[in-house]
């Protein structure tokens, strides 16, 4: 019977553990602090490019592998290109599955970047992303349109499959990537 208790104490506490692990497959709508919907507008905000720190890559990002193409422009500038943007919260220096985003980011820019323009926000180098936008926890994805509205947001990691179709619906172009 003590045995039986101590398991069911064990699993009752665990519980809320393991539902709150399975977030990352989930697609609730709303940014990592629930203040973004889908539609709504997003905020202009200054964020750090290669050129502010001297092309050091080290300074920007604490991704092993990083893609120049990512950190060359401000958010705010990227906005005004009128271009959809993929905006990615990731900081792959404590966090596996960021890096795992980003690989897989690099390889959907290949096919896309005339069209789109990706950025990676690190927690360690764009804190001011991070309020702004109210990301809690990683990744987080945040598609946006050329209007700078909000068209799709994606807590957890993201894969190649739920990606394409976003960005298919997004330019309307049906290319496969």
């Amino acid at each position: 019977m003590m045995i039986k208790l101590r398991q069911l104490s064990f699993l009752l506490l665990i519980s809320p553990v393991l539902l709150l692990s399975a977030c990352d497959d989930m697609d609730f709508g709303t940014g990592g602090g629930g203040v973004f919907t889908v539609g709504q507008d997003v905020p202009s905000l200054r964020t750090k490019t290669l050129a502010d720190v001297g092309g050091d890559m080290s300074k920007i990002t604490s991704y092993r592998y990083p893609d120049p193409r990512m950190y060359q422009l401000s958010f705010d500038d990227a906005l005004k290109t009128g271009k959809p943007i993929i905006l990615e919260f990731a900081t792959p220096g404590h966090c596996t599955q960021c890096d795992q985003q980003l690989q897989m980011l690099k390889v959907v820019m290949d096919t896309y970047e005339d069209k789109v323009l990706f950025l990676h926000m690190d927690q360690y180098y764009n804190p001011e992303a991070y309020d702004a936008f109210q990301v809690r926890g990683e990744p987080w994805t945040f598609v946006i349109n050329g209007q700078g509205k909000v068209q799709h947001i994606a807590p957890g990691r993201m894969l190649y499959s739920e990606l394409m179709p976003v960005l298919k619906t997004l330019l309307g172009d049906g290319k496969d990537g």
